[in-house]
């Protein structure tokens, strides 16, 4: 079927309506999922309907499943949870896109759910429940927690030369393999990245504020320290909000930053916040880099979701 176009005039079973005025795009299959039409014409109220009331699509209209009095009976589109394309750059989207310039949205996830409450007593009969079994559970969660409590890994992981890295504050994403063993299973190797750029500096002062940067173990001993003069940067490959992984991508409007696809938090070379829900600047790894150019880190991992930096691998 044809994509429909913005401005396009839309007809129900019975009559016109109005016209195209946005367009919602399902930002993982890239598929066109509502048309938001403008009832009676540009500046009338605006209704949201779903791609399978679409009938058929011509070069000018837009012909729908529904009548007028279906579509008018539709709830009114609210901009809010919606941000436009040209806002942000999702990677491919706009190849699988051939609509007309205007406003073309994608859906902001809900993040942030409503907890229920609970009433007093509950809370309280738990609480209670809790003090009575504590004894008899004990030595079995201390065994259980054992694993919680061993040392960070601070050994150095080799992940490349600097010589893949082009250009200054450019992100290059680096792959390696760790082995990591998680409470009682068994050791494995898992597939990680960090994204190295060799910083300007006017974006190793933005990230260093002119200090060196200390990392500590789980006893707040520092293991190294980063030189606020040395050009070679590294992040963690996760976005600190959820988790996510993230890419180096050009934006129409900032230029060339850092993306995470899964919420839309956009960051700049130097890691700091630009837009989203990201609640702190991308996580700086431990660096160093050899005369011949090879890269290594100390691979860490720090708590998402919240302003602190909290390290919990």
């Amino acid at each position: 079927m044809q994509q429909p176009k913005l401005r396009s005039k839309v007809r129900g079973t019975d009559r016109e309506i109005g016209e195209v005025t946005r367009i919602i795009v399902d930002p993982l299959s890239h598929h066109i999922s509502h048309l938001v039409v403008s009832v009676n014409g540009r500046g009338g109220p605006e209704r949201q309907i779903e791609s399978i009331h679409i009938q058929s699509v011509g070069d000018d209209l837009v012909q729908l499943r529904l009548s007028s009095g279906e579509v008018e009976g539709l709830p009114a589109f609210t901009r809010d949870g919606y941000v436009s394309i040209h806002d942000i750059e999702i990677a491919h989207l706009e190849d699988h896109l051939h609509v007309e310039s205007g406003e073309v949205l994608v859906p902001l996830p809900e993040l942030e759910r409503n907890v229920p409450r609970r009433n007093f007593f509950a809370k309280f009969t738990h609480v209670i429940g809790l003090f009575i079994g504590l004894p008899l559970a004990w030595p079995v969660l201390r065994y259980l927690m054992k694993p919680m409590y061993q040392p960070f890994d601070n050994g150095w992981i080799s992940i490349g030369n600097a010589n893949k890295i082009k250009k200054d504050d450019s992100g290059v994403q680096f792959k390696f393999k760790r082995k990591v063993k998680e409470a009682y299973m068994p050791e494995q190797e898992i597939d990680k990245n960090a994204w190295v750029l060799k910083a300007t500096p006017e974006v190793l002062d933005k990230i260093y504020h002119g200090k060196d940067m200390d990392f500590r173990d789980e006893k707040g001993r520092v293991v190294w320290t980063n030189k606020k003069d040395v050009p070679y940067v590294a992040f963690s490959g996760k976005c600190p909000h959820l988790g996510c992984g993230y890419k180096w991508r050009k934006h129409k409007v900032l230029g060339e930053v850092f993306l995470c696809p899964c919420h839309l938090s956009i960051y700049d070379a130097a890691g700091k916040v630009l837009d989203g829900p990201a609640p702190r600047p991308l996580d700086p790894l431990p660096i160093q880099v050899t005369p011949s150019g090879d890269i290594k880190i100390i691979d860490m991992e720090f708590k998402a979701g919240t302003k602190t930096q909290t390290r919990i691998i």
